[in-house]
């Protein structure tokens, strides 16, 4: 199985911390309600090619790292990009990988008796995602 990964839309976070629903130190984002943290990597993910209509590359529907297409050659300026001869439509953001396992979670939610009646004590990340994003979204 692939690293748990998800992708999180700049205007998302910012309407998150601004609500005071998420802290960013560094390159970590915590959800303190949650007591989950991601580490975090400049994205984007690619809604559609507008210039040819091809994807010589595969991108559309797909979320990437900054430094990943900036070695392939691509600009990015506010919601496009432009590869070769290609023009892209694209959502700024970022790419989050939880830090620690689930096991390590589960374990520090326990050792801190966080208990609440909405978030569900059993449940894999992405369950505990749902959950979070259902209620902030």
């Amino acid at each position: 199985m692939g690293k748990n990964r998800v992708f999180f839309p700049q205007e998302a976070l910012d309407d998150w911390l601004l609500d005071g629903k998420v802290e960013i130190a560094g390159s970590e984002l915590t959800i303190p309600t949650e007591r989950r943290r991601y580490r975090l990597v400049e994205a984007v993910r690619v809604i559609s090619e507008e210039a040819t209509h091809s994807d010589p590359d595969e991108l559309v529907g797909k979320v990437k790292t900054v430094p990943f297409l900036t070695e392939l050659g691509a600009e990015l300026l506010g919601d496009s990009m432009v590869l070769g001869e290609n023009a892209y439509r694209v959502v700024a953001g970022w790419m989050a990988t939880p830090v620690g396992t689930l096991e390590q979670h589960r374990a520090e939610r326990m050792e801190l008796r966080v208990s609440r009646a909405s978030v569900p004590a059993q449940g894999s990340d992405e369950e505990l995602l749902a959950v979070f994003l259902a209620r902030n979204l």
